[in-house]
């Protein structure tokens, strides 16, 4: 096919003003990457003066083309194209970095055209593979392109996407390497050997193209190769040089991350200045809009839940349930699985909703990764696995938080009470992982009431959730007609003679709720509050209990540290109020449930003994 040519002197203008830009803004900084921006320059203006369809004055329109900038470290490049567009006044492009500006050293969503954070590398294609299956449950025509850098194709999480990609079949997907050979401290693994990146993503089932990544009329015919493919995502090899543009920085090494000096930017944009070209009058290159009209999304009220008092359901049951039932209600909601579907049961929405239901299989980055550009794009993704295994996506969990994007997490088969699978499926740590972060919510249901209500509050909640799900199965105890609003508790016992409360989550509030009858026995009364949001704890009702009662004590399945015990010592610790932890405080074994809740010392026998202990000393 033919490529149209006549708009190349004037892409070629738009590049060079890219790499001029990109170097006054960085050596205005004092720092930055202007040689990595240089070497993508032309790619990026055929992408967004021939290629893409979107809305210039509008960039978060639902059908634009969507452009992810995994080499996060480019950042000025993507202003300086967004500037060229005109979206953003050039003479801002001089405020990079600065504490004033929102163009800061990598992208982050407080700019309207960057949808997910990036800079910590290989996270912009599995991002990439959650807005191209937005794009299909929202049957737009919209494509997602990601431009990756050669030093980060050796992230796993890139080769987890390159997976999900072929599976999902995603042929609105096009990544694009810039290889031009030089890492942070040297050369790339593979320099410019573009054929073994060739021979791998065709391995992985991507349709692969391989140009010359400064030759503009050989990029405008990869795009539109890749525009026409279909059945599988494109990924265009692109052979460039560091620093192109420029006699001293091209094909350079040792200029990573360095801003040019005054002197040495002045000389490279005398330089790149000689480069402008005539452009024929009749040929300028147009922004195309997208195609199509926005699909409405069907939003109704959620079925509430349905339980008998004192029924035993896991809570990993009952958010299969609810996760069908909010899939029933609201379009917009997705599930995600890590093939333990039928472990965490979100196989029920799957059954129900089968078009809205993405296997990863055993790739928790990508897990994460795709839901996160779900979420930017409008759907409310549920990604699920074994809580133990979210650590994998540690990274893109603290990216996803950076970028307060809209996905609701769920963990299951958490700490020691799973039993006799032993410490490599405990989770023991993950709530630690989540409450480092200031934008994630962490809800810790104990049983199938407050689990149903508590994933309808996830999906209602604005911004990234974390749901913690046990494997044994609990009682019901709370009223299907009970509310649980994030930020609360619920107090199960209290008297006007405790001497102690103890605070509990999930598992342990049964262990709690058996101390009490244990102590009331003896003559002891203990106020029993169960903690079902542990960001952000309900601190007022902490501290009251902490006033009228002398005696705060937690009990949690997990480590000591990031937990429940932290979470209300940090609330109550201004007041002058000491907590007492009983956590799980070693590497775990295999066991029966109720032998290793005992044996590590969160069993209704510790907490009768440190009552009783507090009550002796007192």
């Amino acid at each position: 096919m033919a490529v149209e040519t006549s708009i190349v002197p004037a892409l070629k203008n738009i590049a060079t003003r890219l790499r001029i830009e990109s170097i006054r803004s960085t050596t205005e900084a004092g720092s930055g990457h202007p040689t990595t921006c240089m070497s993508a320059a032309d790619l990026v203006a055929a992408l967004f003066f021939s290629e893409m369809r979107y809305h210039p004055q509008n960039p978060r329109h639902a059908l634009n083309d969507r452009f992810v900038l995994s080499k996060g470290h480019a950042a000025p490049l993507l202003y300086a194209v967004w500037a060229e567009v005109g979206l953003i006044p050039k003479a801002q492009l001089t405020d990079l970095r600065k504490l004033t500006s929102d163009l800061e050293g990598h992208p982050t969503p407080r700019l309207p055209f960057v949808d997910v954070a990036t800079g910590s590398l290989g996270q912009g294609l599995p991002a990439g593979v959650g807005m191209a299956l937005n794009a299909r449950r929202i049957g737009a025509k919209c494509r997602t392109y990601v431009l990756m850098g050669d030093g980060e194709a050796a992230e796993g999480s890139n080769w987890e996407a390159a997976a999900a990609g072929a599976h999902h079949r995603l042929d609105s997907l096009c990544g694009i390497i810039d290889v031009n050979g030089l890492g942070q401290s040297g050369p790339t693994d593979f320099g410019h050997d573009v054929e073994v990146y060739r021979r791998r993503w065709n391995a992985f089932g991507w349709h692969t193209l391989v140009i010359d990544g400064h030759d503009l009329e050989q990029i405008l015919a990869a795009y539109a190769e890749a525009r026409r493919a279909t059945g599988r995502p494109s990924m265009i090899i692109a052979r460039t040089l560091k620093g192109k543009g420029v006699s001293f920085t091209e094909g350079a090494a040792n200029w990573h991350g360095k801003a040019m000096k005054k002197d040495e930017a002045e000389r490279a944009m005398r330089e790149l200045d000689a480069q402008l070209v005539p452009e024929p009058s009749d040929a300028r290159p147009l922004i195309a809009e997208p195609e199509g009209e926005l699909r409405p999304e069907s939003i109704r009220a959620v079925a509430p839940p349905t339980y008998t008092l004192g029924d035993t359901v896991a809570t990993r049951e009952a958010f299969g349930t609810a996760l069908a039932k909010l899939g029933d209600a609201d379009s917009r909601v997705v599930a995600l699985d890590g093939d333990v579907k039928n472990s965490t049961f979100s196989e029920r929405f799957e059954a129900a909703h089968p078009d809205r239901f993405y296997q990863m299989f055993i790739a928790e980055q990508v897990l994460i990764g795709a839901s996160m550009g779900l979420a930017a794009r409008g759907a409310i993704p549920f990604p699920s696995t074994f809580a133990a295994f979210m650590g994998r996506a540690g990274d893109f969990i603290r990216m996803g938080a950076i970028s307060k994007v809209n996905m609701k997490m769920v963990g299951s088969h958490a700490g020691v009470s799973i039993g006799e699978d032993g410490p490599s499926q405990m989770a023991l740590e993950d709530l630690s992982l989540m409450t480092a972060q200031p934008t994630i919510t962490v809800l810790y249901p104990c049983d199938a009431v407050s689990t149903e209500r508590l994933v309808v509050e996830a999906a209602m909640h604005d911004g990234p959730v974390y749901i913690r799900a046990s494997r044994p199965k609990t009682p019901v105890i709370y009223d299907n007609r009970e509310a649980f609003p994030i930020g609360g508790s619920k107090t199960l016992r209290r008297s006007d003679r405790d001497v102690a409360t103890v605070i509990a989550a999930g598992v342990t509030v049964y262990e709690a709720l058996k101390a009490h009858d244990e102590l009331k026995g003896r003559g002891l009364n203990i106020r029993v509050i169960d903690a079902y949001s542990i960001e952000p704890i309900d601190a007022p009702a902490f501290l009251l209990a902490g006033r009228e009662t002398g005696h705060l004590i937690t009990v949690e399945d997990h480590y000591p540290h990031g937990g429940l015990g932290d979470a209300v010592a940090l609330v109550v610790a201004p007041a002058g109020m000491v907590v007492t932890r009983l956590a799980v405080r070693e590497i775990p074994r295999s066991g029966k449930p109720e032998e290793l809740m005992d044996l590590y010392g969160i069993s209704a026998r510790h907490i009768v003994s440190t009552v009783t202990a507090a009550q002796v000393a007192h």
